[in-house]
């Protein structure tokens, strides 16, 4: 697995992250009940496309959860703004998805027990304790990775979404034999540890490969083929 991913990274090594946009517009009838529409200023204004789009980029998060540090209403606008993060302009059902969980009553305690979860470093518990509706895992996963203020030298939180695991699974890699069981929670432990131990060994951020098997959607046949 580690030659493979390593191939992958040399090709794909001075690749960055851009700033995922959104319109303002879309989100904020969603927002505006809830008293979250404020959370529509995040980012910086896009200077391309349609006017009155923006950019939201992982610091703009990183900042948001540092302010909010564990108050309730800090930690409800941090997950709207990683949802609005993690939907852009290409998922229409991100707004939707986002005000069903706004209206949730287990809203508030699960973003705080999760919260505590991960900051401990109990990834699995956070995993079995998210229900919220309109989340799934690609999303709640999301939620981990942004609310996670641990140190770089822990095994912090991931994101493992539907075009990670295609990668993941491209390349021959199985959660569930990985982790010794079809137990979800701990899958996703396995996921974040493997990839810990993975980056490490690359010389790259957990983060950045995480960000590599997401742009690569499972297309990694023909690079590997390029590479040999």
């Amino acid at each position: 697995m580690v030659e493979q991913l390593q191939r992958l990274v040399v090709r794909y090594g001075e690749s960055v992250r851009k700033p995922v946009r959104f319109r303002p517009g879309t989100w904020r009838p969603r927002l505006a009940s809830h008293g979250a529409a404020h959370v529509l200023d995040i980012g910086v204004e896009s200077a391309s496309g349609p006017g009155g789009d923006r950019l939201i980029e992982r610091g703009d998060l990183v900042r948001l959860r540092d302010h909010a540090g564990d108050d309730p209403d800090g930690l409800r606008d941090l997950f709207v703004a990683v949802m609005i993060w993690g939907s852009g302009t290409t998922n229409g059902r991100g707004p939707r998805y986002t005000e069903a969980a706004l209206s949730d009553p287990r809203l508030p305690r699960v973003l705080r027990t999760t919260c505590v979860a991960v900051r401990g470093g109990d990834l699995s518990g956070a995993y079995r304790q998210f229900a919220l509706k309109g989340v799934g895992r690609s999303f709640f996963t999301k939620w981990f990775a942004a609310v996670d203020d641990r140190e770089a030298i822990c095994d912090r939180a991931l994101i493992l979404d539907d075009r990670v695991f295609r990668s993941l699974n491209a390349l021959g890699w199985s959660s569930w034999k990985a982790a010794g069981t079809r137990h979800w929670p701990t899958r996703y432990a396995t996921y974040v540890s493997c990839m810990h131990g993975w980056a490490s060994s690359l010389g790259v951020t957990p983060d950045w490969l995480e960000w590599l098997l997401f742009h690569l959607n499972g297309r990694v046949d023909r690079d590997l083929s390029l590479g040999s």
